[in-house]
């Protein structure tokens, strides 16, 4: 029955880069909502606690649903969010400590800091080069995926490399229009924070499932920001959030359920430098809504689009080719 279970299960199971896409998706969406949600009114630190209090309450439902169906329904999307991968083996006791620690860095730094400084720096900067600094992540975690996970980049993840950058350089409008302010620069250090996050959460994925890094991202990443606001004397703004910035609160905090949702489950099935790659086409989808409102026009941002949809879509396609061989190998 286990045998029959696990191979319903491997048909049922998105590969990591499709799931990485639809991460994307959810990201870029995301990305442009939040440049209007952070102007609201609140302010970026509390507008965040509200919003992460909510995707760690909608993540937190759905873990639950997900622990409700497993045995129901093995394989599915939900059950597959709450379970380990079929290799994960037993943390050894000396090593414990080690993964606690890596719960926290992802619960205080990845779900709490990290968000804090990107919010602030989305605040003090325009969308497009607050994207672009967000998206060099491909670029840290390309380099941290090689050494701590020893992933190897192939030929084409260095070209898909190449193109993102370079895509991201036109959309930005040069590198010569980047400013350093502290805007940006608060937002390239969220992305520094996030690719360690990326890395750590690659290894934890090994023992742990997608819907325990999600909870601890958001629960322990919420309660970091509720104890950053009472420091900073600031926690009485959250209960003084009106209608309207509660509205934009819950609307982004779907959002992000659903981006960590599908971000670790995307990490638990592929390799770090292929999902973080895919997850950069989010430019694309924050452009094309930029270009409904007519914020931005085809003819400024086209070229650069055209090459960050090619690196994407380079990675899609090669990572989903061997994702297939490796189920085929499997089944002989």
């Amino acid at each position: 029955m286990r045998a029959i279970n696990a191979r319903t299960a491997r048909r049922r199971r998105v590969p990591g880069a499709a799931l990485a896409g639809a991460t994307a998706l959810v990201s870029g969406v995301s990305v442009f909502v939040n440049s209007y949600g952070v102007r609201a009114g609140a302010t970026p630190a509390v507008y965040t606690t509200a919003k992460n209090l909510v995707a760690a309450a909608v993540l937190s439902f759905v873990a639950l649903i997900g622990w409700t169906v497993r045995t129901r329904r093995f394989g599915s999307a939900a059950a597959n969010f709450v379970t380990t991968v079929p290799e994960a083996r037993e943390v050894p006791a000396t090593r414990r400590w080690v993964e606690w620690l890596a719960l926290a860095y992802v619960g205080v730094i990845g779900g709490g800091l990290a968000f804090v400084l990107f919010f602030d720096g989305l605040a003090q900067s325009e969308p497009t080069p607050a994207a672009f600094w967000r998206d060099t992540l491909v670029l840290w975690v390309g380099v941290l995926a090689m050494f701590s996970l020893r992933e190897r980049l192939r030929w084409w993840n260095l070209a898909a490399i190449v193109l993102l950058f370079s895509g991201e350089v036109v959309v930005s409008g040069g590198v010569g229009q980047l400013a350093a302010n502290r805007g940006e620069v608060d937002v390239l250090a969220s992305s520094v924070f996030w690719a360690l996050e990326v890395v750590v959460a690659r290894r934890l994925l090994r023992t742990r499932s997608p819907a325990t890094l999600a909870l601890v991202r958001m629960g322990l990443g919420a309660l970091t920001l509720i104890v950053y606001l009472a420091a900073s004397g600031s926690l009485d703004q959250l209960g003084a959030m009106n209608t309207d910035q509660w509205h934009w609160a819950l609307w982004t905090g779907l959002l992000l359920s659903a981006y960590v949702a599908t971000w670790m489950s995307a990490l638990a099935r592929a390799r770090a430098i292929d999902v973080t790659s895919v997850l950069a086409s989010s430019a694309l989808v924050t452009w094309l809504l930029q270009l409904v409102v007519g914020t931005t026009s085809v003819s400024r941002d086209a070229i650069g689009l055209a090459l960050i949809g090619a690196g994407a879509t380079l990675v899609l396609v090669e990572a989903r080719g061997r994702a297939s061989w490796s189920e085929r190998a499997l089944r002989a």
